[in-house]
């Protein structure tokens, strides 16, 4: 496969995609993910009652989330509200598509490879 082949435009090496991996690979901060997945904004108070730990562990593993651009904050008056955001994990998951794709297509040039050896 030549250089240009093998190149997925926009995505190598962004960091970003490193990030968002990173962060979901804590099972604390993927937990925490999959609670806002849902589409509803928590405060910090809400999520750290649910997760049993205190408030400033929860507000470190959002922060880490928000740096990935894996969820959002808004301010409501003194309360801060976290917000699942689906456009990074979608990019992401276009991401391991293309993997998965180069991977299969790298399998099957081995699988034919192989078979004609054996003819």
């Amino acid at each position: 496969m030549s250089k240009t082949e093998n190149h997925m435009p926009g995505f190598d090496g962004d960091p970003g995609f490193a990030e968002i991996f990173a962060a979901l690979g804590d099972p604390t901060r993927l937990a925490i993910f999959d609670r806002l997945s849902d589409g509803q904004a928590r405060s910090i108070a809400s999520l750290s009652n649910d997760a049993d730990m205190t408030r400033q562990a929860v507000t470190k593993h959002l922060r880490v989330l928000e740096m990935a651009g894996l969820v959002e904050s808004h301010r409501i008056g003194r309360e801060s509200r976290y917000a699942f955001c689906p456009e990074q994990l979608a990019q992401a998951r276009t991401y391991l598509d293309q993997v998965a794709g180069r991977w299969e297509s790298a399998l099957m040039r081995l699988k034919s490879f192989v078979e004609e050896d054996e003819a």
